[in-house]
């Protein structure tokens, strides 16, 4: 169902793995099945949480293994999802490297420490201090 819904929204890609990565972010219980209670529990959420909320909702979905850090590897997958998502398609065309620059953009900015893996602590501070995202985080609250 999630790649159906996003399939409608990026009809030029391919959206499986990137619904494949939310789906398992809402299936929180790991189950194999995202209920009514996980749908809505995650959208209340994104939609109406706290900023604290919506960041560790977010880095639940970029740490894939969910091992309570976010490896260059598992940000590398969700980037290439979401680059696949979006399809060849885009304006500008992306050159063939762009999900990696992404990730190495990302490490610089949210890895204090340089450990090669990001925590919670450090994707929330960083996330915090960057005003583009702090922006990107309201956008949803007036919608319902």
């Amino acid at each position: 169902t999630f790649k159906e819904i996003y399939s409608q929204f990026f009809p030029q890609g391919d959206s499986t793995t990137y619904a494949h990565f939310l789906f398992n972010a809402f299936d929180t219980d790991h189950n194999g099945s995202v209920s009514f209670e996980d749908f809505v529990m995650g959208l209340s959420i994104l939609l109406r949480g706290t900023v604290q909320e919506k960041l560790k909702w977010a880095f639940n979905l970029y740490d894939i293994n969910k091992d309570g850090y976010i490896t260059k590897e598992e940000m590398l997958d969700i980037m290439k999802a979401i680059y696949d998502m979006m399809g060849k398609c885009t304006y500008p065309i992306l050159k063939e490297d762009a999900p990696r620059q992404h990730v190495e953009t990302f490490f610089q900015k949210m890895d204090k420490n340089k450990d090669g893996v990001v925590t919670i602590d450090e994707f929330i501070e960083s996330c915090q201090k960057d005003e583009n995202i702090m922006r990107s985080m309201q956008l949803f609250e007036n919608v319902i």
